[in-house]
Protein backbone atom coordinates (compact mmCIF):
# COMPACT_ATOMS: atom_id res chain seq x y z
CA UNK A 1 0.00 0.00 0.00
CA UNK A 2 1.72 3.14 -0.77
CA UNK A 3 2.03 5.98 1.69
CA UNK A 4 -0.67 8.39 1.75
CA UNK A 5 -1.65 11.55 3.37
CA UNK A 6 -2.12 11.25 7.22
CA UNK A 7 -5.78 11.71 7.24
CA UNK A 8 -7.55 9.69 9.78
CA UNK A 9 -7.01 9.83 13.24
CA UNK A 10 -8.10 7.17 15.52
CA UNK A 11 -8.58 7.73 19.56
CA UNK A 12 -7.26 5.19 21.98
CA UNK A 13 -7.75 4.83 25.93
CA UNK A 14 -4.79 2.83 27.09
CA UNK A 15 -6.86 -0.30 28.22
CA UNK A 16 -5.59 -3.26 27.57
CA UNK A 17 -7.75 -4.90 24.69
CA UNK A 18 -7.53 -1.07 23.25
CA UNK A 19 -3.88 -1.33 23.41
CA UNK A 20 -3.51 -4.88 21.52
CA UNK A 21 -5.97 -3.30 18.68
CA UNK A 22 -3.27 -0.93 18.45
CA UNK A 23 -0.40 -3.45 18.52
CA UNK A 24 -2.02 -5.50 15.80
CA UNK A 25 -3.15 -3.15 13.99
CA UNK A 26 0.51 -0.95 13.84
CA UNK A 27 1.66 -2.73 9.90
CA UNK A 28 -1.53 -1.52 8.32
CA UNK A 29 -2.39 1.89 10.06
CA UNK A 30 1.73 2.62 9.08
CA UNK A 31 0.81 1.97 5.58
CA UNK A 32 -2.62 3.52 5.53
CA UNK A 33 -1.04 6.80 7.03
CA UNK A 34 -3.10 6.49 10.25
CA UNK A 35 -1.79 8.19 13.12
CA UNK A 36 -3.46 7.01 16.46
CA UNK A 37 -4.00 9.17 19.29
CA UNK A 38 -3.43 7.46 22.59
CA UNK A 39 -4.38 8.44 25.77
CA UNK A 40 -3.08 5.92 28.62
CA UNK A 41 -5.38 5.38 31.85
CA UNK A 42 -3.03 2.46 33.45
CA UNK A 43 -0.21 2.54 35.98
CA UNK A 44 1.48 -0.41 33.65
CA UNK A 45 3.36 0.78 30.89
CA UNK A 46 4.64 -2.31 29.69
CA UNK A 47 1.37 -2.87 27.12
CA UNK A 48 1.60 0.96 26.25
CA UNK A 49 5.41 0.33 25.40
CA UNK A 50 4.69 -2.55 23.28
CA UNK A 51 2.29 -0.95 21.24
CA UNK A 52 4.30 2.42 21.06
CA UNK A 53 7.26 -0.38 19.83
CA UNK A 54 5.42 -2.25 17.27
CA UNK A 55 4.22 1.59 15.91
CA UNK A 56 7.97 2.58 15.62
CA UNK A 57 9.48 -0.82 14.34
CA UNK A 58 6.87 -0.47 11.16
CA UNK A 59 7.49 3.04 10.66
CA UNK A 60 4.49 4.59 11.59
CA UNK A 61 3.09 7.58 13.72
CA UNK A 62 1.36 8.67 16.82
CA UNK A 63 0.51 11.08 19.59
CA UNK A 64 0.56 10.16 23.04
CA UNK A 65 -1.22 12.23 25.45
CA UNK A 66 0.60 13.34 28.04
CA UNK A 67 -1.82 14.86 30.23
CA UNK A 68 -4.63 12.50 30.20
CA UNK A 69 -7.97 13.48 32.16
CA UNK A 70 -9.14 10.10 32.94
CA UNK A 71 -7.64 6.99 34.51
CA UNK A 72 -4.05 6.43 36.62
CA UNK A 73 -2.11 9.34 34.95
CA UNK A 74 -4.69 12.24 35.68
CA UNK A 75 -2.93 13.56 38.18
CA UNK A 76 0.86 12.89 36.88
CA UNK A 77 1.72 14.35 34.12
CA UNK A 78 5.71 13.75 33.98
CA UNK A 79 5.25 10.13 33.55
CA UNK A 80 3.80 10.02 30.43
CA UNK A 81 6.14 13.01 28.79
CA UNK A 82 9.18 11.44 30.25
CA UNK A 83 7.92 8.45 28.19
CA UNK A 84 7.01 10.65 24.89
CA UNK A 85 10.65 12.04 25.19
CA UNK A 86 12.27 8.40 24.87
CA UNK A 87 10.85 8.11 21.50
CA UNK A 88 11.66 11.59 20.71
CA UNK A 89 15.01 10.53 18.07
CA UNK A 90 12.75 7.99 16.33
CA UNK A 91 10.14 11.18 15.41
CA UNK A 92 7.84 8.47 15.49
CA UNK A 93 5.82 8.86 18.91
CA UNK A 94 4.90 12.58 19.68
CA UNK A 95 3.30 14.62 22.30
CA UNK A 96 -0.35 15.44 22.48
CA UNK A 97 -2.25 17.94 24.87
CA UNK A 98 -5.77 18.31 25.99
CA UNK A 99 -7.52 21.31 26.43
CA UNK A 100 -10.23 21.02 28.95
CA UNK A 101 -12.26 23.35 30.17
CA UNK A 102 -10.82 22.70 33.99
CA UNK A 103 -7.38 24.70 32.81
CA UNK A 104 -6.88 28.01 33.29
CA UNK A 105 -5.25 30.23 30.35
CA UNK A 106 -1.53 29.93 32.00
CA UNK A 107 -1.76 26.25 32.54
CA UNK A 108 -3.16 25.76 29.04
CA UNK A 109 -0.11 27.85 27.30
CA UNK A 110 2.69 26.25 29.87
CA UNK A 111 0.90 22.81 28.26
CA UNK A 112 1.47 23.84 24.52
CA UNK A 113 4.96 24.91 25.13
CA UNK A 114 5.38 21.19 25.92
CA UNK A 115 4.44 20.22 22.36
CA UNK A 116 7.53 19.76 19.91
CA UNK A 117 7.77 20.11 16.35
CA UNK A 118 5.13 17.75 14.54
CA UNK A 119 3.16 17.46 18.02
CA UNK A 120 -1.05 17.67 18.81
CA UNK A 121 -3.00 19.93 20.72
CA UNK A 122 -6.44 18.39 21.47
CA UNK A 123 -8.77 21.01 22.15
CA UNK A 124 -11.97 19.74 24.15
CA UNK A 125 -13.66 22.79 26.28
CA UNK A 126 -11.18 25.04 26.98
CA UNK A 127 -12.07 28.18 25.40
CA UNK A 128 -9.98 30.99 25.84
CA UNK A 129 -8.39 30.05 22.34
CA UNK A 130 -7.03 33.50 20.76
CA UNK A 131 -4.58 33.40 23.49
CA UNK A 132 -3.60 29.95 22.59
CA UNK A 133 -3.88 31.13 18.88
CA UNK A 134 -1.56 33.99 19.90
CA UNK A 135 1.06 31.71 21.83
CA UNK A 136 0.95 29.34 18.95
CA UNK A 137 1.83 32.35 16.55
CA UNK A 138 5.20 32.08 17.72
CA UNK A 139 5.74 28.30 17.43
CA UNK A 140 8.01 27.30 14.62
CA UNK A 141 7.17 24.03 14.32
CA UNK A 142 4.26 22.27 12.53
CA UNK A 143 1.36 20.93 14.52
CA UNK A 144 -2.00 19.01 14.41
CA UNK A 145 -4.74 20.72 15.63
CA UNK A 146 -7.32 18.25 17.05
CA UNK A 147 -11.19 20.00 17.87
CA UNK A 148 -13.13 17.71 19.70
CA UNK A 149 -16.52 18.54 18.06
CA UNK A 150 -18.85 18.56 20.88
CA UNK A 151 -16.89 20.50 22.94
CA UNK A 152 -15.26 23.32 20.38
CA UNK A 153 -17.45 26.37 18.51
CA UNK A 154 -16.85 27.07 14.99
CA UNK A 155 -16.09 30.64 16.05
CA UNK A 156 -13.38 29.35 18.21
CA UNK A 157 -12.25 26.94 15.27
CA UNK A 158 -11.97 28.98 12.94
CA UNK A 159 -9.22 31.36 14.93
CA UNK A 160 -6.26 28.06 13.79
CA UNK A 161 -7.57 27.98 10.11
CA UNK A 162 -4.80 30.36 8.35
CA UNK A 163 -2.20 28.98 10.95
CA UNK A 164 0.86 26.87 9.83
CA UNK A 165 -1.11 23.43 11.12
CA UNK A 166 -3.12 20.32 10.19
CA UNK A 167 -6.76 21.00 11.23
CA UNK A 168 -8.80 18.08 12.15
CA UNK A 169 -12.24 17.15 14.10
CA UNK A 170 -12.27 14.43 16.24
CA UNK A 171 -15.75 13.13 16.75
CA UNK A 172 -18.02 11.10 18.67
CA UNK A 173 -19.81 9.03 15.91
CA UNK A 174 -20.85 5.84 18.66
CA UNK A 175 -23.76 6.65 20.17
CA UNK A 176 -23.84 4.60 23.54
CA UNK A 177 -26.71 2.67 24.88
CA UNK A 178 -27.37 -0.25 26.98
CA UNK A 179 -26.74 -2.98 24.55
CA UNK A 180 -30.19 -4.40 24.76
CA UNK A 181 -31.28 -0.64 23.79
CA UNK A 182 -29.42 -0.37 20.08
CA UNK A 183 -31.26 -0.26 16.90
CA UNK A 184 -29.85 -3.01 14.44
CA UNK A 185 -27.97 -0.09 12.21
CA UNK A 186 -27.83 3.68 12.92
CA UNK A 187 -25.70 6.44 11.58
CA UNK A 188 -21.68 6.69 12.79
CA UNK A 189 -20.71 9.47 10.73
CA UNK A 190 -19.80 10.86 7.27
CA UNK A 191 -16.90 12.54 8.18
CA UNK A 192 -14.61 9.95 6.55
CA UNK A 193 -16.35 11.73 2.98
CA UNK A 194 -17.06 14.90 3.84
CA UNK A 195 -13.54 16.20 6.01
CA UNK A 196 -12.23 18.37 3.08
CA UNK A 197 -15.57 19.75 2.10
CA UNK A 198 -15.41 20.99 5.93
CA UNK A 199 -11.52 22.51 5.36
CA UNK A 200 -10.04 20.27 7.30
CA UNK A 201 -6.60 18.16 7.14
CA UNK A 202 -8.40 14.81 8.67
CA UNK A 203 -10.80 13.50 11.07
CA UNK A 204 -10.81 11.11 13.86
CA UNK A 205 -13.32 9.37 16.19
CA UNK A 206 -13.82 7.47 19.49
CA UNK A 207 -14.14 4.11 16.77
CA UNK A 208 -17.15 1.64 18.39
CA UNK A 209 -16.50 2.47 21.89
CA UNK A 210 -17.21 6.66 21.87
CA UNK A 211 -15.59 8.98 23.98
CA UNK A 212 -17.57 8.24 27.46
CA UNK A 213 -14.99 6.88 29.87
CA UNK A 214 -15.88 3.87 32.09
CA UNK A 215 -12.87 2.11 34.41
CA UNK A 216 -14.77 -1.14 34.06
CA UNK A 217 -18.40 -2.80 33.24
CA UNK A 218 -20.54 -4.78 35.50
CA UNK A 219 -22.54 -7.64 34.48
CA UNK A 220 -23.74 -8.37 30.63
CA UNK A 221 -27.09 -8.68 30.60
CA UNK A 222 -27.17 -8.12 26.45
CA UNK A 223 -24.24 -8.84 24.78
CA UNK A 224 -24.06 -6.55 21.27
CA UNK A 225 -21.40 -6.82 18.64
CA UNK A 226 -20.70 -3.53 16.73
CA UNK A 227 -19.03 -3.81 13.16
CA UNK A 228 -19.33 -0.13 10.96
CA UNK A 229 -19.80 -0.34 7.33
CA UNK A 230 -19.86 2.22 4.06
CA UNK A 231 -23.16 2.47 2.92
CA UNK A 232 -21.88 2.40 -1.02
CA UNK A 233 -25.30 1.82 -2.26
CA UNK A 234 -26.39 5.59 -0.56
CA UNK A 235 -23.88 8.25 0.11
CA UNK A 236 -20.57 6.42 1.29
CA UNK A 237 -21.63 7.06 4.94
CA UNK A 238 -20.64 5.29 7.30
CA UNK A 239 -23.37 3.12 9.24
CA UNK A 240 -22.79 0.95 12.49
CA UNK A 241 -24.83 -2.49 12.95
CA UNK A 242 -25.67 -3.76 16.27
CA UNK A 243 -25.76 -7.55 16.21
CA UNK A 244 -27.50 -8.12 20.18
CA UNK A 245 -28.30 -11.27 21.83
CA UNK A 246 -32.11 -12.18 22.77
CA UNK A 247 -31.76 -13.83 26.01
CA UNK A 248 -31.45 -10.36 28.18
CA UNK A 249 -33.01 -11.00 31.32
CA UNK A 250 -30.51 -11.93 33.62
CA UNK A 251 -26.41 -11.48 33.84
CA UNK A 252 -25.92 -15.16 33.56
CA UNK A 253 -24.14 -16.80 30.11
CA UNK A 254 -21.95 -14.54 28.66
CA UNK A 255 -20.95 -17.19 26.64
CA UNK A 256 -24.10 -17.84 25.06
CA UNK A 257 -25.55 -14.37 24.55
CA UNK A 258 -22.29 -14.14 22.49
CA UNK A 259 -23.52 -17.13 20.38
CA UNK A 260 -26.90 -15.51 19.92
CA UNK A 261 -25.27 -12.29 18.82
CA UNK A 262 -22.43 -13.79 16.44
CA UNK A 263 -24.75 -15.89 14.71
CA UNK A 264 -26.55 -12.85 14.00
CA UNK A 265 -23.40 -11.58 12.27
CA UNK A 266 -22.41 -14.31 10.66
CA UNK A 267 -25.65 -15.10 9.17
CA UNK A 268 -25.44 -11.32 7.91
CA UNK A 269 -22.03 -10.77 6.59
CA UNK A 270 -22.19 -14.16 4.79
CA UNK A 271 -25.35 -12.81 3.02
CA UNK A 272 -25.63 -11.23 -0.55
CA UNK A 273 -27.17 -7.85 0.88
CA UNK A 274 -24.05 -7.14 3.30
CA UNK A 275 -21.68 -4.55 2.58
CA UNK A 276 -19.62 -4.95 5.30
CA UNK A 277 -15.78 -5.33 4.10
CA UNK A 278 -14.57 -8.68 5.03
CA UNK A 279 -12.09 -7.66 6.96
CA UNK A 280 -9.43 -10.24 9.00
CA UNK A 281 -11.21 -9.33 12.06
CA UNK A 282 -14.97 -10.26 10.35
CA UNK A 283 -12.80 -13.51 9.52
CA UNK A 284 -11.82 -13.98 12.90
CA UNK A 285 -15.36 -13.13 14.15
CA UNK A 286 -16.61 -15.89 11.56
CA UNK A 287 -14.26 -18.32 12.85
CA UNK A 288 -15.07 -18.36 16.26
CA UNK A 289 -18.78 -18.77 15.07
CA UNK A 290 -17.01 -21.93 13.38
CA UNK A 291 -15.72 -23.00 16.01
CA UNK A 292 -18.07 -21.81 18.69
CA UNK A 293 -15.58 -20.38 21.10
CA UNK A 294 -16.51 -17.21 23.62
CA UNK A 295 -12.99 -15.20 23.85
CA UNK A 296 -14.03 -12.58 26.83
CA UNK A 297 -16.24 -9.69 25.98
CA UNK A 298 -12.72 -7.69 25.88
CA UNK A 299 -11.37 -9.68 22.72
CA UNK A 300 -14.74 -8.72 21.25
CA UNK A 301 -14.40 -5.06 21.32
CA UNK A 302 -10.52 -5.29 20.09
CA UNK A 303 -11.88 -7.37 16.95
CA UNK A 304 -14.88 -4.58 16.47
CA UNK A 305 -12.22 -1.61 16.98
CA UNK A 306 -9.75 -3.52 14.38
CA UNK A 307 -12.48 -3.76 12.22
CA UNK A 308 -13.30 -0.08 11.92
CA UNK A 309 -9.66 1.09 11.53
CA UNK A 310 -9.89 -2.07 8.58
CA UNK A 311 -12.71 -0.61 6.99
CA UNK A 312 -11.45 2.80 6.68
CA UNK A 313 -8.21 1.55 5.58
CA UNK A 314 -9.94 0.27 2.85
CA UNK A 315 -12.16 2.94 2.08
CA UNK A 316 -8.91 5.44 1.89
CA UNK A 317 -7.37 3.00 -0.13
CA UNK A 318 -9.55 2.54 -2.74
CA UNK A 319 -10.55 5.88 -3.16
CA UNK A 320 -6.93 7.04 -3.67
Amino acid sequence: MELRERVYYPYFRGKQFELLAVRELAPLMAAANFVPIIEPVRESLTGLRRSLDAIKDKGGRAFVVTNPRHGHFSDDRGTIKSLTDSYQESGSILPGVILHSDLDTDEAVHLTQNVQEGGAIIHDGFTDGRAIKDHLAGHRGHLTNIFQDRQVGLLYRSQFQNMESKLVILQDGFNQQRNADYPAVELFSDLHATYQDRGLSGYGDYLTVGNQYTEGGGPAYAVAIHLTYIDRAGLNEMQVLHFKSDSNDTPTDPAGKFAQALTKLADYVTSQESQVTRTSAVEEFLDLHQRRHFPGLGYVKKLSMKHHVETLAQFHGSSS
